[in-house]
């Protein structure tokens, strides 16, 4: 009798779904909540992120406490993420509040089947994370606030409108996912199309506006245009991606910039390997002094393609307007359903001879990092990485003030754990 009535059950509950997916005069209603905590320890010695680190060696731990709120029905979505980024071991402090923020915060209406249009705090996450991505490694993550117009058909294309406002100084704005902003106005274009043929084009295009705090002129803009090809055959992946850069920046110079990275793939059962390499334009001696050819890589992230240590994340800075050049090869190694290891290996040269004392140094090359890292996940929900990462760092690397003494070899380590259930998740079903 049990086996009756499971089966009447599940007959009722197909059949209720699949009339409720062809009447429309039937609400659909869905809410879930989910919460996140992400402790993570770092350590780090003999390098720096900026020219005022002083410290070394250093260690210190964030915590990032995150909810996640989402409504949805047939014409509309509602989605709320307040987080608080935790500081332990601070000096002075045991313990402090970094920042208490919204990470998202936006409404989401369908004007049609295909058409929604987003409003509000969101992140930006386009093609592979390079020009535009939420930055989830970091605690506090990437945002923007504005307008997001969607259409997903078998051409996928989005129209960003967004901007920046005086954001509250009551916290740390390094845990502000949106306060590192600079822009006053930021429009984007993304499109991606999938071809028959295991082809993929994507293009981004951006311009990103800045108020001017002297001059007569108001604002300068930066424009951005290029995108992505992609292949795929089975096992076997190649792209490549290009960007070129114009307009004006707060030097009042010219842009004249640009970006390209190739990329192969290899997929086997356990195992993947990609080797590829970044070559990111940079100033020559002979470049003329209205002019800048160093390409600013917008709002996307560094660790991914430039290794986990973070060492050039600001640009041009960090390379003193000379491009940087960056060959990488990474293996990533399934052990089983719970543990996967990774290795990344990179070079880093400039693409033009750094200066000293007024001339060029003999030479482009600048170090080798090695990233190992350790994924596991023990149980539904809990995921625990552990990385290691060391560089082989070349006087150069004290021109451009990354390491204090390049006869030591700069370490980074870290350990984190994130526990992410799931507190809340109920459908139903109403007529309208």
């Amino acid at each position: 009798m049990k086996h009756i009535y499971l089966v009447a059950f599940f007959t009722l509950l197909f059949t209720t779904g699949k009339l409720a997916a062809q009447s429309p005069d039937t609400l659909r209603r869905e809410l879930t909540v989910d919460f996140e905590a992400r402790p993570r320890a770092e350590y780090r010695d003999n390098f720096m992120w900026t020219a005022a680190d002083t410290i070394m060696p250093d260690l210190y731990v964030t915590q990032r406490n995150r909810l996640s709120i989402t409504y949805r029905n047939n014409w509309l979505r509602l989605h709320a993420s307040p987080q608080e980024i935790h500081v332990w071991g601070e000096p002075g402090r045991f313990s402090q509040i970094g920042n208490l923020n919204f990470f998202e915060l936006y409404a989401e209406p369908n004007i049609s089947r295909k058409i929604s249009v987003r409003v509000g705090r969101q992140a930006l996450s386009l093609d592979n994370g390079r020009i535009f991505s939420a930055a989830p490694w970091g605690q506090q993550s990437r945002a923007h606030e504005g307008v997001r117009l969607f259409y997903k058909g078998k051409l996928e294309t989005d129209l960003t409108i967004a901007f920046t406002r005086p954001y509250a100084k009551d916290f740390d704005p390094a845990y502000s996912p949106v306060s590192a902003h600079t822009y006053k106005y930021l429009f984007v274009h993304h499109l991606k199309y999938k071809f028959a043929n295991q082809l993929t084009l994507t293009t981004i295009n951006a311009m990103d506006v800045f108020r001017r705090t002297t001059g007569d002129k108001q604002y300068y803009e930066r424009i951005t245009n290029g995108g992505r090809l992609e292949y795929t055959q089975r096992w076997f992946y190649a792209t490549v991606n290009a960007y070129y850069q114009y307009g004006e920046n707060a030097a009042s110079k010219k842009i004249r910039a640009y970006y390209i990275q190739p990329e192969i793939s290899a997929n086997t059962s356990r195992t993947l390997f990609r080797l590829g390499a970044e070559i990111l334009s940079g100033n020559r001696l002979t470049t003329a002094k209205e002019v800048s050819a160093s390409f600013v890589p917008l709002y996307g992230v560094a660790w991914k393609f430039m290794g986990n240590m973070n060492l050039f994340t600001r640009f041009p800075a960090d390379v003193n307007d000379k491009g940087l050049v960056n060959p990488y090869l990474f293996v990533i190694y399934q052990a089983s359903k719970k543990l996967s290891l990774r290795g990344d290996a990179h070079l880093f040269y400039t693409q033009y001879p750094l200066l000293t004392e007024g001339k060029e140094a003999n030479g482009k090359y600048l170090g080798f990092e090695s990233d190992l890292s350790l994924n596991y996940k023990p149980v539904k929900n809990i995921e625990i990485i552990y990385g290691f990462s060391f560089t082989f760092a070349d006087k150069r690397m004290e021109l451009l003030n990354k390491v204090p003494d390049a006869g030591k070899i700069p370490v980074w380590s870290y350990l984190m754990v994130s526990y992410a259930p799931r507190l809340l998740a109920r459908k139903w079903l109403s007529a309208r």
